[in-house]
């Protein structure tokens, strides 16, 4: 899984940051390594200088194997909440569309049943 951590000119200690960002997806999203190929993540400070709750911003794009990228975005006061929120969500996001593709891959017809009775 290729990691890659984007910072806004409002963002300061970017080495670090990227560091830990990739530490943490890595280990948040281990058990998809087969599944995802890559993930972005994009920090930002909307509003630069001036001081505000909900500004800093993460979003966070999934790419899947054989499949549409996935994207989230989390607003909130600082970077640790908007970083982690996002990842929950894309963490949660990943395990839904793939549960979604093993399901309905593993579901045979009705028509094969043998307890099934058409009226």
């Amino acid at each position: 899984m290729q990691i890659q951590v984007n910072t806004s000119n409002g963002i300061t200690n970017k080495d670090a940051l990227e560091r830990w960002a990739d530490a943490e997806i890595k280990q948040n999203l281990s058990r998809f390594v087969d599944d995802v190929t890559r993930v972005e993540v994009h920090l930002s400070d909307e509003n630069h200088d001036k001081a505000g709750s909900g500004d800093k911003c993460c979003v966070m794009e999934a790419r899947l194997a054989h499949h549409q990228p996935l994207a989230v975005t989390q607003h909130a006061a600082s970077l640790d909440e908007a970083f982690r929120g996002a990842s929950d969500k894309l963490k949660r996001l990943i395990e839904n569309t793939l549960g979604r593709l093993h399901n309905h891959r593993d579901r045979g017809s009705i028509r094969t049943d043998p307890n099934f009775i058409a009226e």
